[in-house]
């Protein structure tokens, strides 16, 4: 259900994509008053399993993770096990402080013993609360005003349709540029395509449209029967970029950008390769400008937003969160699983917000 556009190959290449040549690498809300006062209703239990986020205790899961006796993993066991008792338990226990605890420090675990892989499923308007945002965002915008938008690990072009079906039908009087890049020449001219059925993201076990209204559907795509054509006034203004996320290059060819989106990709890279990556896609958006990422560990996420002072966008918080329940139903038994967001956090803001207002672009 994600997608990943980085890539491992530095050597530059022409690359010919949707018709056009590109020199490309390859690759203040005010605190509640507990908060006020530093108070934390947490149980001893609790206490116990909050330090997970400590390296030292990164490194004894790893090693637990990595333990193999007569070829099986207890680690893989002990985490069935933990699933067959999870899938039993009633939802009011589940709430419980000391059982999301516990929980965060399995999800850990699996996150150190799985070997991560690409996936490629995806639905267009994917996480709403998110895309309602970005037109409030654009409702700022001075009348007849140029938008640059860049969505980086475009895949097969479900978030660049939606995001410009939201930007367009909320602004038709903006002049909306949008970079979307990706490392598969092959799935970027997919995408560049516009055309696709319900079967189209089969990985997820739903189709595409799945999160789509009647009258969306309508008035996004052009049908023939169960084939779907993305209308012309959607497709225009779109440059195809054959482009790591990862390397420094990115910056320099597609320039300074207004919004940028940065979708469920991070979590399939090694923590600190998707904190250099984070890094970088920063640069690329301009000062006051906007930064959507999801589908990213969320300790790196924080450490990154905390590093470059991004400052959270207060709206919509919890709802953008919530608001893509495949990864939320996910947790903590997948390495992209979002765990439930938690308030009592001191940090809770930075850590659970998915849209960051970018005071400045350099790396500090």
């Amino acid at each position: 259900m994600h997608h990943a556009p980085w890539a491992t190959s530095r050597r530059q290449r022409k690359a010919q994509v949707g018709g056009r040549s590109r020199l490309s690498q390859p690759l203040s809300w005010p605190e509640g008053d507990l908060e006020k006062r530093g108070i934390r209703h947490e149980s001893t239990f609790a206490q116990n399993f909050v330090v997970i986020n400590n390296r030292a205790h990164h490194g004894i899961l790893a090693k637990a993770a990595r333990l193999q006796v007569l070829g099986k993993s207890p680690a893989g066991f002990y985490l069935r096990l933990n699933k067959w008792i999870w899938d039993r338990v009633p939802s009011r226990v589940r709430d419980l402080y000391s059982v999301r605890s516990y929980m965060a420090w399995l999800h850990t675990l699996v996150c150190l013993s799985t070997k991560r892989q690409q996936y490629f499923g995806t639905f267009f308007l994917r996480n709403r609360p998110a895309l309602e945002l970005v037109r409030r965002l654009v409702g700022e915008r001075e009348h007849g005003s140029t938008v640059r938008i860049t969505v980086l690990g475009c895949s097969i072009g479900a978030e660049v349709y939606s995001i410009l079906w939201i930007v367009r039908s909320a602004r038709p009087d903006l002049k909306v540029l949008l970079d979307a890049v990706d490392i598969s020449k092959e799935i970027l001219t997919f995408a560049e395509k516009g055309i696709y059925a319900p079967d189209t993201s089969r990985s997820v076990g739903a189709s595409i449209f799945e999160r789509l209204t009647k009258a969306e559907m309508v008035e996004i795509f052009d049908w023939e029967g169960d084939q779907a054509t993305v209308k012309s006034w959607l497709r225009e203004g779109i440059t195809w970029w054959l482009l790591d996320a990862a390397e420094p290059e990115l910056v320099d060819a597609l320039g300074p950008q207004d919004m940028v989106f940065a979708s469920n990709f991070l979590c399939h890279m090694a923590r600190d390769d998707a904190q250099k990556c984070l890094g970088n896609i920063a640069q690329l958006v301009s000062p006051g400008g906007y930064l959507f990422v999801s589908g990213v560990d969320l300790d790196v996420r924080t450490k990154v937003a905390l590093e470059l002072g991004w400052e959270p966008v207060p709206e919509l918080i919890a709802e953008i969160h919530n608001g893509d329940p495949s990864v939320r139903a996910d947790w903590p038994w997948r390495w992209w699983g979002l765990e439930p967001l938690d308030r009592r956090r001191r940090d809770w803001r930075t850590r659970y917000a998915a849209s960051f207002r970018v005071v400045s672009s350099q790396i500090q």
